[in-house]
């Protein structure tokens, strides 16, 4: 793959505006590549890659619907618009610790302070979201979510887990990756 840095120029927009959220970005060469890409990893070592566990359309949806809900209050609170502590219930230690330092790196270089409300010139939306029931039990997700021009996508594994506070099974997040 080859990068070449963009001329310096503005986007033509109507208004004379320019779009900040895509500022400084690199022109990414697709052209055709002179040899053939490798084979998946999974191939190679043969995993099966089809784990997708069959369940009902009705536990699919309000899984899907809850996993965009976490999403978005995951990226509000790394950008610094709602408190960590509203993730508490559905993450383990390990993710609420990575997400309370990301809040707190990205605050500290927003120049705010981590979960208090604040305008972003640029707010996160969840474009899209993707699950596979790995288990029963276990559910893997990505998500992509739109910063203005800009997209960053999200991987996230969550497992259904025994409360200790009531007893009652819900899913808690065990893993999530951004890129």
């Amino acid at each position: 793959m080859t990068v070449h840095r963009l001329p310096h120029h503005r986007a033509d927009r109507t208004d004379g505006r320019t779009d900040d959220s895509v500022q400084g970005a690199l022109a990414l060469d697709l052209g055709r590549r002179d040899r053939p890409l490798p084979r998946p990893l999974a191939d190679v070592i043969g995993i099966d890659t089809h784990v997708d566990t069959q369940v009902d359309a009705a536990t699919r949806r309000g899984l899907d619907a809850w996993v965009q809900r976490f999403v978005q209050a995951t990226v509000e609170v790394v950008g610094g618009d709602r408190p960590v502590t509203q993730l508490l219930r559905w993450s383990t230690s390990e993710v609420y610790a990575d997400l309370q330092r990301r809040a707190q790196l990205v605050a500290r270089a927003g120049g705010h302070d981590a979960g208090q409300e604040r305008v972003q010139p640029v707010r996160p939306h969840v474009a899209s979201v993707r699950t596979s029931f790995v288990g029963p039990r276990v559910v893997e997700a990505s998500a992509r979510v739109r910063y203005g021009e800009r997209s960053r996508a999200l991987a996230l594994r969550f497992e259904r887990r025994v409360s200790r506070r009531d007893g009652a099974r819900h899913w808690v997040c065990v893993a999530v990756e951004f890129a």
